[in-house]
C-alpha cells in the first residue's frame, strides 16, 4: 500500500487515528471488486441509525454519488469527485450552507467518505496534457467501496431488529384485543369471578406500555400480556367447567397485584395422610392436570435451571423434567411430594414449578412444604403457575413474589 495515500485534512479541521485507520482500510481494497453505487447508497440508508448519519447526511452523500460518472465503484479507479459546494447545494435539494458542512463531516467522521484536500483546500482536479484528470482533490469514495459488504451486514440487522419489534408491537396488539374482548364477553355474559378486577390489572399493565418503546420493553409487556390472556382462558375454562370461578379470582389478587404479601416460611406437611396419601384418595376424584405454559416462557423466568438438563442445556420439555428431578433432590423435596405435584398439576407444570422454587430458592425456608402446600391448593383449584412465572420475568423483588398464601 501506499503510504502517501493517508492524507491530512486543510486548515484546521482535526485529524483522528479513526480517520487514519479508514483511510488505511481504502487503500487495501481487493483487486477487481466493484459495486454499484446505488445499492451501497440503499444499505447506508438502512443501516443509518447504527451508523449515527441522518437524513440530510445521506441527501448529501446521494448528491456526491451523483457525481461520480460511472454506476459501479471500482477497484483502481479514481473515485474522488470534486464538486463545489454550490453544486452540492444543488443536487442536495438546496440544502443550507452549514447544514452542508456539517453533513459532510458526519459522512467522514462515519467513515462513508475521506477527504483529500488540496494544499489550499479547494476541490478540483488537475488535467494532464490528453485532457484526462492527472490529481483530482475533494472527496474519496473508496471507503463506500471498502465496507460494502460490511455495509450490507448493518442494513441485514437493522431490517431484523425492526422485523423482531415488528413481531413484538404485533404480539402485543392481539393479547389486547383478546384480554379486552374476553373480558367484556365474562362481564356481559355474568361468568362467575371478580372480573373488575381482573380488568384492573390489564388496564394497569396496558397503562406500562411507554409512548415510544423499545423492543425490549415490548417483549417484556408481551410476555406479561400473554401470562394474564393465558389466565383469563383458564378461568373461563374452569368456569365452564365448574361455574365457580372464585378462586382464580383470588389467586389474581395475590399474584399480580404488587402488595404487601406473606413471606416464603413455608412448613413441611406433619401428618402422615400428607405425606403419604395419593391426591384425590378421599374423594375417588381424578386430578386434573394444570394446562403448562410454554417452554421457552419458562425458561426466561427460570435460567438457574437450565444447567442440569441433559449437556448442560434445556431443549424440551423432556429435558426440563429431567433437570426438574435432579433440582428436587437439591431442595430436598421428598419423592412422593415430587410425584404427588406431577399427578395432579401434569409433569410439566410440576417440573416448571420446580424450576420457579429452585429461581428463588434462597427465599424458601422449606421447599418441600412448599411444593406440597401449592399442590392442594392446585387440587382445589386455587392455584395457576402463570402468576409466579409473571412475578419472576417482571424480576419482582423478593417481598412481592407470594406465589401462593
Amino acid at each position: 500500500m501506499d503510504r502517501l495515500s493517508v492524507t491530512t485534512p486543510f486548515g484546521r479541521r482535526p485529524m483522528s487515528l479513526a480517520l487514519v485507520k479508514g483511510q488505511i482500510r481504502s487503500s487495501g481494497i481487493k483487486a477487481g471488486k466493484t459495486v454499484d453505487k446505488w445499492k451501497v447508497l440503499r444499505d447506508v440508508c438502512g443501516a443509518r441509525t447504527l451508523l449515527g448519519v441522518q437524513d440530510r447526511a445521506l441527501a448529501v452523500l446521494n448528491a456526491l454519488l451523483s457525481f461520480y460518472p460511472q454506476s459501479e465503484l471500482a477497484e483502481g479507479k479514481d473515485l474522488i469527485v470534486f464538486p463545489s459546494n454550490a453544486q452540492l447545494t444543488h443536487r442536495a435539494n438546496g440544502i443550507g450552507g452549514s447544514t452542508l458542512r456539517r453533513s459532510l463531516a458526519t459522512l467522514v467522521n462515519a467513515g462513508l467518505v475521506s477527504r483529500k484536500d488540496s494544499p489550499n483546500g479547494k476541490r478540483y482536479a488537475r488535467k494532464d496534457g490528453e485532457g484526462g484528470i492527472e490529481q483530482a482533490y475533494g472527496f474519496d469514495l473508496a471507503p463506500l467501496l471498502a465496507r460494502s459488504e460490511e455495509l450490507a451486514g448493518m442494513a441485514q440487522e437493522v431490517a431484523a431488529e425492526r422485523r423482531r419489534f415488528l413481531i413484538a408491537k404485533e404480539r402485543v396488539s392481539l393479547c389486547r384485543r383478546d384480554i379486552r374482548k374476553l373480558i367484556t364477553a365474562a362481564i356481559e355474559e355474568r361468568a362467575a369471578g371478580d372480573w373488575a378486577h381482573v380488568e384492573d390489572i390489564f388496564v394497569a399493565l396496558v397503562a406500562r406500555i411507554p409512548r415510544s418503546p423499545s423492543l425490549k420493553d415490548l417483549a417484556a409487556i408481551a410476555d406479561e400480556l400473554t401470562l394474564l390472556h393465558e389466565e383469563v382462558v383458564n378461568m373461563l375454562d374452569d368456569n365452564e367447567l365448574s361455574g365457580n370461578m372464585t378462586g382464580n379470582a383470588v389467586l389474581f389478587e395475590q399474584h399480580i397485584q404488587n402488595t404487601e404479601s406473606e413471606s416464603f416460611n413455608e412448613l413441611e406437611p406433619s401428618s402422615e395422610k400428607e405425606q403419604g396419601e395419593k391426591p384425590g384418595a378421599e374423594t375417588g376424584a381424578k386430578p386434573k392436570g394444570l394446562q403448562p405454559f410454554p417452554l421457552e416462557m419458562v425458561l426466561r423466568a427460570c435460567p438457574e435451571i437450565k444447567p442440569f438438563g441433559p449437556n448442560g442445556e434445556v431443549s424440551s420439555w423432556r429435558d426440563l423434567m429431567m433437570a426438574a428431578v435432579t433440582v428436587r433432590s437439591m431442595l430436598a423435596v421428598s419423592p412422593s411430594a415430587y410425584e404427588e405435584a406431577c399427578e395432579v398439576m401434569g409433569p410439566a407444570t410440576a417440573a416448571s414449578v420446580v424450576a420457579c422454587i429452585y429461581e428463588r430458592s434462597g427465599h424458601i425456608n422449606s421447599a418441600g412444604g412448599y411444593l406440597r402446600d401449592l399442590t392442594n391448593r392446585a387440587r382445589r383449584g386455587e392455584f395457576s403457575i402463570g402468576p409466579m412465572l409473571m412475578a419472576l420475568l417482571r424480576g419482582a423483588p423478593t417481598s412481592n413474589l407470594a406465589y401462593a398464601s
